[in-house]
């Protein structure tokens, strides 16, 4: 249930924090009191598009808060667990900011949310019927969705429309290649030819790294073995070469050395300067004896860079693009091969029909067994609102090739009396009649999806004296299931309810803001009174009040 609401500089609301109780509440008010303000904001919190419009003039922003208890709604509690948003047990707190150039954001038990996933989860929660929503179910496609919803077959509504997508693509493929048959045979005999080039090249991405090493090094092998020869010449082949001047420099210091021992430790130092230099010489002429200088290699392996090259230009990408092109092609020459099979394309059409009629049919069967069951209870929920005698029934219009819906369009049938035929509901002439079934159909479908709050604005328009008060009976009724808000001008409504909310108007510093009162007895007994009698309350009117209250 809802047990408080925050709103803050909302519209004419300066600020207003309600606590909400179980059972029937309605609210009431004079016209253009700002009683459906209210709901407006419960619909924001709830992620309702909104603007800057929504902020109170001269305001920075609007700030709405709604506080629900849910340890009874596990639906939503997996919910929040799915999508990080966890909060205190068994209590969802959900939080809306709009500022005054329409930028908006949305929280969900403090953690930052989309405005997706505040109406995902006030879906959970809550069910909101305009005034208008008669208006709404008139519509063929509200009145699917509302009988799919009473059947509970979400998931099969899903699979019917993928079905349908997949079996109208089966289709056009086969339209495409009977239509289009001299150009994709063009098309793959061009593949074709473009794939032979690749396969006779035999490309790889590992081979282009080796060709790429392979000719840097012969490229410059005759390089590589000058510069190896003038290396060894200084070092031991040429007169004056640095082994024999190192080699002199040692004999002539060790002739010193008898003068002075000092010179030992620099001698020891020219001896393994002179090691190192006879290994250096060493690892030269192993390096020079294995250069590989292969004129006709070489050859070989511009050619083959070249052909890679010039491929690579042809389609023009990088060498090193070539496979993945290689694939592309590949895959498209699969496919127009497999559909060059008009056979093959004709049995995938026809599976693919299978399938959609398969779960078509399921989801047909589900929807005529729920229409039994709805038809039954919208036609006894009429008779408690004086439309004795009346019938509702779902009737199916079959639709020989379906859609992504279904098998049949969907149609609500009704007789407001037992003398009159069942028409569609769209030729239902009667305003009061019209609001009465949108308000039966709600209140059924309600029930089933197991909504725990219900809020009602003003569906009871066109409606008044016996029927009015056989609606209030129904709301009140229905209180003792899930928690229900109403908004309305019936008095005997309002009478029926456990608890009621008085919405005016009130003028502070020449800006006219709306307050919401909670009533007691006495108050219930004036207001109620207010909306028999208009501006004149007699003694007469508060007790016809009274008396309605007392029943």
């Amino acid at each position: 249930m809802l047990r408080a609401l925050t709103i803050q500089d909302f519209v004419i609301v300066d600020r207003l924090e309600l606590d909400f109780a179980p059972g029937f509440t309605v609210l009431t008010g004079e016209t253009g009191a700002g009683k459906s303000i209210l709901i407006d904001a419960i619909a924001m919190v709830l992620g309702e598009r909104g603007d800057g419009g929504a902020v109170r003039p001269g305001c920075e922003r609007a700030e709405l808060t709604a506080e629900f208890e849910v340890s009874r709604v596990d639906g939503l509690r997996d919910w929040v667990r799915e999508n990080g948003l966890e909060g205190d047990y068994g209590v969802c707190l959900m939080r809306r900011s709009i500022d005054a150039n329409g930028r908006s954001r949305a929280y969900i038990n403090g953690r930052p949310a989309t405005l997706q996933q505040l109406r995902q989860a006030g879906e959970f929660l809550v069910d909101i019927h305009g005034q208008h929503a008669h208006q709404s179910l008139l519509r063929g496609d509200v009145q699917r969705e509302l009988l799919d919803g009473f059947a509970g077959s979400g998931e099969l509504v899903r699979d019917a429309a993928i079905a349908f997508r997949d079996w109208a693509a089966a289709r056009q493929r086969r339209r495409v290649w009977e239509e289009n048959s001299a150009a994709l045979v063009a098309e793959r005999e061009d593949l074709e030819w473009k794939l032979n080039e690749f396969k006779a090249l035999n490309f790889s991405p590992e081979e282009w790294q080796t060709l790429l090493s392979d000719h840097g090094r012969l490229a410059h092998s005759a390089t590589l073995a000058e510069g190896t020869q003038a290396a060894l010449s200084a070092l031991s082949e040429s007169e004056g070469d640095c082994l024999s001047l190192v080699s002199a420099t040692i004999s002539r210091l060790n002739s010193l050395t008898e003068y002075d021992p000092r010179l030992k430790e620099t001698i020891d130092i020219l001896d393994s300067a002179l090691v190192q230099l006879q290994e250096a010489v060493y690892a030269l002429r192993h390096y020079g004896e294995g250069l590989e200088v292969d004129s006709e290699r070489l050859t070989q392996l511009e050619q083959r860079l070249s052909a890679i090259h010039g491929l690579a230009r042809k389609h023009r990408v990088t060498p090193d693009e070539l496979p993945r092109l290689d694939a592309e092609l590949s895959k498209r020459y699969e496919e127009i091969v497999a559909g060059a099979d008009t056979q093959e394309l004709a049995r995938q059409e026809e599976a693919a029909r299978e399938a959609y009629l398969s779960v078509a049919r399921e989801l047909s069967a589900a929807r005529r067994e729920a229409a039994r069951i709805l038809a039954h209870q919208v036609t006894a929920a009429m008779q408690g609102l004086a439309m004795y005698g009346g019938k509702f029934e779902i009737a199916f219009l079959d639709l020989p090739e379906g859609n992504s819906h279904g098998l049949e369009h969907v149609e609500f049938q009704v007789a407001a009396h037992p003398e009159l035929p069942v028409r569609p509901l769209s030729r239902v002439a009667s305003g009061g009649e019209l609001s009465r079934l949108s308000l039966a159909i709600q209140t059924v479908t309600s029930r089933v999806a197991q909504i725990p709050i219900l809020i009602f604005d003003e569906v009871d328009a066109g409606i008044g004296g016996k029927v009015a008060e056989l609606v209030g009976r129904m709301m009140r009724k229905l209180g003792a299931e899930r928690q229900v808000m109403c908004v309305t001008h019936l008095p005997q409504v309002a009478a029926s309810a456990d608890h009621q909310w008085k919405v005016e108007k009130r003028s502070v510093d020449g800006k006219i803001l709306s307050q919401v009162l909670p009533l007691e007895r006495h108050d219930r007994v004036e207001e109620i009174a207010r909306m028999l009698g208009g501006v004149q309350i007699t003694d007469t009117t508060r007790k016809h009040a009274a008396e309605m209250l007392g029943l």
